[in-house]
């Protein structure tokens, strides 16, 4: 873009056209609006269950008829889509719950599905650190020193895949970060029937501190390790496009990019670079810093979450996921 025909000052003031909110508004040109944001919800079996997460004020495990509440006031607002992660009651070493027919996820999703159709869009996050017993992404190799096994993991998170959309996912969600991962589904959900339920891929998902929260809300702290091994390094730019190139090659339907704030310019690179339909996901520590900040009484909340949100929008998100996401929604209505 080229700033050559600007006129100069005193002639041309930039000011004239932020004099008053209906002008700011008229000329502003990145929006936040409610439909473009997706609220996470960790559900668990059972009835009536609603357990705070003493890190992350105002979100809970769920069971499903409590998930159908959270959801019903999330459509009240606006959003009109959520993303689910499962925590089941047992774990073990082929992370069983990921796929059974009768996990968390598939019983929310069907109870969601069964209530509000094609209102919602149910998205359902394909990972097996929740299920696994020892906590990571993927079969270990414990002759190994626990290695992550890439390809034999590639089956289980396939077969994950299929049982969200058989439950009648409108959206699967990979965020395991293991190789070829996206292409496994596809396979799998075209070999299943189904063809139409697309991959929102976490193609660039980061190694990073902000998950800290996240770890309580799901259960699925590494019992030894970590997951640098898998998940991207902080420091690489270029290699996340490749990652996300990767997983479009392999059929992604849509790309994102974890963690977004500290991530900004690997979202703008990435929607630039590529055009495609791209998430944000606004993580679990970035929510709880502003809940805190806010508590002490030292940032305005409403304003600093959605100046946060509206900057990723301008980064390139097309869609936002964030636990904020029906308090956003609200305050947007108010104006």
């Amino acid at each position: 873009m080229s700033f050559g025909a600007i006129g100069q000052f005193p002639a041309y003031r930039p000011r004239r056209l932020r004099r008053t909110a209906a002008l700011r508004r008229l000329v502003r040109e990145t929006m936040l609006e409610a439909s473009q944001l997706v609220l996470p919800l960790f559900v668990r079996q059972g009835k009536k269950r609603r357990t705070a997460i003493g890190s992350m004020p105002g979100v809970f495990q769920l069971s499903p008829d409590e998930a159908l509440k959270t959801a019903h006031g999330a459509l009240e607002a606006g959003v009109l889509g959520v993303i689910l992660f499962g925590i089941p009651e047992s774990k073990d070493e082929t992370a069983s719950g990921a796929y059974t027919r009768d996990g968390a996820v598939q019983q929310t999703t069907r109870a969601l599905k069964k209530e509000f159709g094609d209102d919602l869009v149910v998205i359902t996050d394909v990972c097996l650190c929740e299920y696994m017993s020892h906590g990571h992404c993927g079969v270990v190799d414990e002759k190994r020193g626990g290695r992550v096994l890439n390809d034999p993991t590639l089956a289980l998170l396939a077969r994950a895949a299929r049982s969200h959309a058989e439950a009648g996912a409108d959206i699967v969600a990979p965020s395991d970060m293991m190789d070829g991962r996206v292409g496994a589904i596809r396979e799998e959900l075209d070999k299943g029937g189904f063809a139409d339920t697309p991959i929102l891929s976490y193609a660039a998902k980061f190694a990073s501190a902000y998950y800290g929260p996240f770890r309580e809300a799901a259960e699925s702290t590494p019992q030894f390790g970590d997951r640098r091994a898998y998940q991207m390094d902080a420091g690489n730019a270029r290699e996340a496009l490749r990652e996300v190139a990767m997983d479009i090659q392999e059929c992604a339907d849509m790309v994102m990019v974890k963690p977004a704030l500290a991530y900004l310019d690997i979202l703008h690179r990435v929607k630039t670079e590529f055009g495609y339909p791209t998430a944000a996901y606004a993580v679990s520590g970035e929510y709880a810093m502003i809940k805190a900040a806010s508590a002490k009484g030292w940032v305005d909340e409403r304003a600093v979450t959605l100046e946060t949100l509206l900057a990723m929008r301008r980064a390139g998100a097309d869609v936002i996921i964030t636990y904020a996401a029906v308090d956003a929604a609200k305050w947007l209505r108010e104006g």
